[in-house]
């Protein structure tokens, strides 16, 4: 029988050349093509819907001290120690933060964000099929569509009013699928099992992407997965397997390996999508290559050289990542300078490395790149 620890650490699983000012300083005065944008996705994205689901919200590590620090000295739903991705791309076009579904007395004018932490692309069936435990409050990229439709059916009536009001909407669809691998890798399932995931995964993303088209929608950026076996969670809990390997940068090659299969599976389907939707902008966003680039210019970013691969938030260990403290529990506590981290808690980042990879992203690493600076122009 699996510890009590276990299961916390599933539930805590929901919460999974152009300068940083001129591209992510807001211009009040200036106007961008893009009018709003509609996110969905995890824990990268999520800005507070979790902690407005219940009880299992509520009690959430993520509502409390440490997370938000850096943010207003007070936690914000965020799953790091300030802003997020989805953040700085806000503010690189000019809106104001994107207010989270859940948030009822929240203004809705720019955008929507329906992504919630812990979320996954494919639906509890599958993962009861596949003998993997899934945290209470676990839900699938399916039901923040359905929020989206209740949404959109309250702000337009016809087809042709929606995507009128689409037209200048952009739509970042994901990250998603991390957490359908991670809840089962942290159950001991083995990279060749788990691989067996990824064409449900990538049918699924896929599926999504179709349904906001058919509402409207003609701006999409569908992010890939992160370098995984450079996260302080999967070093910690991956260190003691004989089966591990060790790339340059002391991460795990095979899990790394693992997230490039995934997107390059991702990067097929979407350009297959492509060829069937010509009028519409399909953009992948590599933040595997955006992450890496923080590990290979980490000191001219700033980033402790002695602490790239471990978390600023934790219980202590040669990754500061305890299975039994995770940050936010007795026994953890959070560095001095989350800025010189890259990792915040061991499976999220800090806001300054969320704040770089944007960055990075808009620049170079938004494919197709014309399509994508089309998108930033302000």
């Amino acid at each position: 029988m699996a510890s009590w620890s276990f299961y916390f650490f599933l539930c805590y699983l929901l919460l999974s050349t152009l300068s940083i000012s001129s591209v992510l300083t807001p211009n009040p005065g200036g106007g961008c093509f893009i009018k709003a944008i509609y996110s969905f996705g995890d824990s990268i994205a999520d800005t507070g819907n979790l902690v407005r689901m219940g009880p299992s919200g509520l009690f959430n590590p993520v509502g409390y001290f440490p997370y938000g620090v850096s943010l207003k000295k007070k936690p914000t739903g965020r799953c790091s120690d300030g802003l997020l991705i989805i953040d700085y791309l806000a503010m690189a076009l000019n809106l104001p933060l994107i207010n989270p579904y859940l948030d009822k007395k929240a203004k809705f004018d720019d955008g929507v964000n329906f992504a919630v932490a812990g979320a996954t692309a494919l639906d509890e069936s599958f993962f009861i099929s596949s003998d993997v435990v899934m945290p209470y409050a676990a839900s699938s990229i399916g039901a923040q569509l359905a929020w989206f439709k209740t949404h959109l059916s309250s702000v337009c009536s016809t087809r042709e009013g929606c995507s009128k009001k689409l037209e200048r909407t952009l739509f970042l669809l994901g990250e998603i699928g991390g957490n359908d691998y991670s809840f089962a890798f942290y159950q001991g399932k083995s990279i060749e099992d788990v691989a067996t995931f990824v064409p449900q995964v990538i049918q699924k993303i896929i599926d999504s992407v179709k349904k906001v088209i058919e509402a409207g929608a003609i701006h999409i950026i569908v992010p890939g997965n992160f370098p995984i076996g450079c996260f302080p969670s999967n070093l910690e809990i991956y260190k003691n397997k004989a089966s591990r390997v060790y790339d340059s940068n002391n991460c795990i090659k095979d899990l790394n390996a693992f997230s490039k299969l995934h997107n390059k599976k991702l990067q097929e389907a979407l350009q297959s999508l492509g060829q069937s939707y010509p009028q519409v902008s399909i953009m992948y966003s590599d933040y595997y290559e955006a992450f890496m680039t923080l590990i290979d210019n980490a000191s001219s970013l700033g980033f402790e050289e002695s602490s790239l691969l471990k978390s600023c938030c934790g219980g202590g260990g040669l990754y500061n990542f305890d299975i039994n403290m995770i940050c936010g529990m007795p026994g953890t506590w959070p560095c001095s300078d989350p800025a010189k981290y890259i990792s915040w808690d061991g499976i999220h980042l800090t806001q300054q490395a969320y704040k770089i990879m944007a960055q990075n992203l808009i620049q170079k690493f938004i494919y197709p790149l014309a399509r994508a600076h089309e998108i930033w122009k302000c």
